[in-house]
């Protein structure tokens, strides 16, 4: 078979578009409302999207090249809900910190191979009850939206449960179709001001605050490294790679901190994207599923080329398509950390004080953030249970 041959199989084309496809129509929402929430305006969030797009891309196609295993990296989505509930009183300029500090925390942990010490040190009872506590909003935002646009919502929510049964792989996007079509059809999608010009980048300059990198930067650091790496390696070991964990960790930590400025705020391995290049639909033979990842980080470049055309198209949205978008997406990830935090009978109240502090929104001696607390709170519940065993 030729060169050309080789690397235009439909199987590897079509693996690498869907789980570009899936990854933007199940979370880019979410994304959305992180920038939103640090007061971007069109031009920052264009270049956020630019950045997300171009690092994936980048790390996509390099990692699996390199290591010639179909290796996926996406953005952090529950880093995303955390932002979007976290950033409203800081700005722009200590988000960007927040971003360098997590991501430094990243390469550290590739760097010097604390990775696995450090996840095996955090109960993971306590970061599935903090991420529980970060997604529960989105969840209820799925069900009020109801209020805005019930037809929409429904259908959507009808589309979810049937696509989950009969076509599990794709219930999000059939689920975000359908919205699309809904809205189309009663003439509330204007696509007028939809804009094709590439995205371009715009540096942010970074400001520090310890309130934020406690409150934030860490939060963001535990979620993307509990709930993103750590499934994304799992994935790889579960298909048969044992690629090291060290190079990967420390490029995706050296890709956020390349990024961060221009809006980047996270990277790292992909766990249910990445599974579908990884599956045997990609290619019978496990050796030749790298060029799916391949595929897809070219996708992903593009994506981030004509990061504002994305934007402009999300804009059109009416807001409770989005927010309906967003809950059913994380609906499985909600539901499987609240399982899980809480399956542990002698971890539970540890874990449930986790789970309301974050979810409460509270703030404590400047630091706004409700994760951070929800970790300090549950961590001295859970210290307290094993003195006294």
């Amino acid at each position: 078979m030729s060169f050309i041959g080789r690397w235009l199989r439909i199987s590897h084309i079509s693996s690498g578009f869907i789980a570009v496809l899936v990854g933007y129509t199940s979370s880019v929402a979410i994304v959305f409302q992180a920038a939103s929430a640090a007061g971007a305006n069109a031009a920052q969030l264009g270049s956020w999207m630019w950045a997300l797009g171009i690092g994936m891309g980048l790390t996509c196609i390099g990692l699996s090249l390199v290591w010639r295993t179909p290796i996926l990296t996406a953005w952090s989505t529950p880093g995303a809900a955390l932002l979007a509930t976290s950033l409203g009183d800081i700005g722009m300029a200590q988000a960007i910190g927040v971003f360098l500090f997590a991501s430094a925390l990243i390469t550290l942990c590739g760097v010097t191979g604390w990775f696995q010490r450090i996840m095996d040190y955090m109960p993971r009872n306590l970061a599935n009850a903090m991420l529980a506590g970060i997604l529960l909003q989105f969840g209820l935002a799925l069900f009020g939206a109801v209020r805005g646009q019930a037809g929409l919502v429904l259908l959507m929510f009808a589309t979810f449960i049937v696509a989950r049964r009969l076509l599990p792989r794709y219930a999000v996007p059939l689920a975000f179709l359908a919205g699309i079509l809904w809205t189309a059809g009663l003439g509330a999608l204007d696509l007028r001001g939809l804009d094709w010009a590439p995205a371009h980048p715009v540096w942010m300059a970074p400001e520090f605050s310890w309130p934020a990198l406690l409150g934030i930067g860490i939060p963001l650091f535990i979620v993307t490294m509990t709930s993103q790496n750590v499934p994304g390696l799992a994935v790889l070991r579960a298909n048969g790679y044992h690629t090291p964990a060290s190079p990967l960790i420390t490029w995706t930590g050296l890709t956020g901190i390349a990024f961060a400025p221009l809006g980047g705020f996270s990277f790292n391995l992909a766990a249910i994207t990445a599974a579908i290049c990884m599956s045997s639909d990609a290619d019978p033979e496990a050796a030749q599923r790298y060029k799916a990842s391949v595929w897809a980080g070219l996708f992903y470049l593009a994506t981030g080329i004509f990061g504002a055309t994305v934007v402009g198209l999300f804009a059109a949205f009416p807001r409770e398509l989005v927010a309906a978008i967003a809950g059913l997406a994380l609906l499985g990830t909600l539901g499987a950390s609240i399982s899980e935090s809480l399956r542990e009978s002698e971890g539970r109240e540890a874990a449930l004080v986790t789970f309301l502090a974050t979810a409460s929104g509270m703030s404590l001696l400047g630091v706004g953030s409700s994760a951070f607390w929800g970790l300090v709170l549950g961590g001295a519940c859970h210290a307290l249970a094993r003195w006294r065993r």
